[in-house]
């Protein structure tokens, strides 16, 4: 059991950073209603500004987290008004172009930073080795966890305890009667898609020493959030912090495993079809809700 300690709290890092990024992707389909194929384009915008702006140093840290959830943010407020012409076309259309800008975006990046996964560079007091109980295990990881958990509570208290999040829940039960209120619900989901981007480029911001910034960091970051709001069930963020973890540990330990490393990569899609077939069979609830 020993062995499986430093592969166990690897799990829990990758876990995290997942739900920081699926936590967007699940407000803006929850509340939004939009099925968003760029989201892990927005993971990759902080990710650049990480390797690109960090050089070791606090202050660039601190700058390549802004520049990076800014950029990201800017980017969901533009995908909900490229959303407005295709009101009431369903998730097919919406999917459709997101995906066609996720590959215009993404190819563009790749112009812009070259075709190889670039380095990160962390503040030397957080890149140092923790001894955890014998095991030798990279300090940033267990401060990316703390800070990660940091954020799943903030995020749970803004939706949940806040009047920011009573409006964002009403949205997604009736967003007619909340414009009967005087709200506009456009604003609103546009508002969510920003907040939801913010939330994907501070996770590539922070997570890019775990999650490399290059020309697949996105397409495997958006596959993996999308497994993460399925498992969760659509809509939930609870839901998705559970899933988020069970998927990091999925991935870390199916590769430490000698049983499983072979089939490793199939683990993951294998425990989504078992969800999805107990929840087809009523075992299982899933259902749109902001928390």
């Amino acid at each position: 059991m020993d062995a499986y300690l430093i592969p166990a709290v690897d799990g829990v890092a990758y876990g995290l950073l997942l739900f920081v990024v699926a936590a967007g992707l699940t407000l803006a389909f929850g509340v939004g209603d939009v099925l968003n194929l760029a989201h892990g384009t927005l993971f990759a915008f902080g990710a650049y500004a990480a390797a690109k702006v960090s050089d070791g140093s606090w202050l660039s840290l601190a700058l390549a987290v802004l520049v990076g959830t800014a950029a990201a943010a800017v980017g969901g407020a533009v995908l909900s008004a490229l959303l407005v012409p295709l009101a009431g076309r369903g998730h097919l259309a919406q999917a459709l172009l997101t995906f066609g800008v996720a590959l215009v975006v993404g190819d563009l990046l790749v112009g812009i930073f070259g075709p190889d996964e670039l380095p990160v560079t962390v503040p030397a007091a957080v890149d140092r080795p923790i001894d955890i109980v014998g095991h030798s295990y990279p300090g940033y990881r267990l401060a990316f966890i703390g800070v990660a958990a940091l954020i799943a509570v903030a995020l749970y208290v803004v939706v949940a305890r806040t009047r920011v999040g009573s409006l964002v829940r009403a949205t997604v039960d009736d967003r007619d009667m909340v414009a009967t209120l005087g709200v506009n619900p456009f604003l609103v989901r546009t508002g969510v898609l920003a907040a939801g981007g913010a939330l994907a480029g501070l996770a590539g911001a922070l997570g890019a020493p775990i999650i490399g910034p290059g020309p697949r960091t996105a397409d495997l970051v958006l596959m993996l959030s999308l497994v993460v709001v399925v498992l969760g069930g659509l809509g939930s963020i609870g839901g998705a912090l559970v899933a988020a973890i069970a998927v990091g540990e999925i991935q870390t330990l199916g590769v430490t495993s000698e049983a499983t490393q072979d089939f490793a990569p199939f683990l993951l899609f294998g425990a989504m079809a078992v969800v999805l077939s107990a929840r087809a069979r009523g075992l299982l609830t899933s259902g749109r809700s902001a928390t």
